[in-house]
């Protein structure tokens, strides 16, 4: 048994177990301090009864007009309670939050193209790529050049607010923009 709740600051300092994973970007205390200041409700972590962190969702709500959406920036869960559904409830709770409070067309996040396991989970949960961006880990934090540069899939799910999915394209894998078209 575990427990959903909201993230709090001092979780920052229980979360290393999760953290440190190939897939998983992290960031400094500001930014994280930042998204549980102005959105605290799409901060959400996955305990275990003996206060372990399990795993975490920060997000944000973003855009504007039928660009408006639930944005996922980070998601998680530590290598030993994988493959137990603990990212889908944290994603179902988030998506639930974007819909009905921040009233988003659809939520999104961006996965590195080589993250089979993330992206066949996320199409399973009903998303789908929207476009590629080239180089997207790597040139927002590294520059030109880096060693660490590596495609993403902008992917997406419509909410309520989009009956007609007009925020989702069937052809997403073939739409190729750059970081700086974001």
């Amino acid at each position: 048994m575990s427990v959903l709740r909201p993230f709090k600051a001092t979780d920052m300092f229980k979360f290393n177990n999760v953290n440190l994973d190939i897939w998983t970007e992290t960031y400094g205390i500001g930014f994280y301090l930042s998204y549980l200041s102005r959105w605290p409700d799409l901060c959400i972590v996955q305990e275990a009864p003996s206060g372990r962190m399990m795993g975490y969702v920060i997000g944000k709500a973003e855009g504007q007009g039928p660009e408006w959406h639930g944005h996922v920036t980070a998601l998680t869960v530590a290598p030993e309670y994988r493959r137990l559904g603990l990212a889908r409830k944290m994603m179902e709770l988030l998506e639930t939050v974007s819909d009905e409070v921040y009233k988003g067309y659809f939520v999104d996040l961006f996965v590195r193209c080589q993250n089979n396991v993330a992206i066949n989970m996320y199409e399973g949960m009903g998303y789908s790529v929207y476009r590629r961006v080239r180089e997207y880990y790597g040139s927002l934090g590294f520059g030109k050049g880096g060693r660490d540069e590596e495609d993403a899939f902008d992917m997406r799910k419509p909410l309520s607010k989009d009956p007609h999915r007009r925020s989702v394209r069937p052809n997403g894998r073939d739409i190729i923009i750059t970081p700086q078209e974001l």
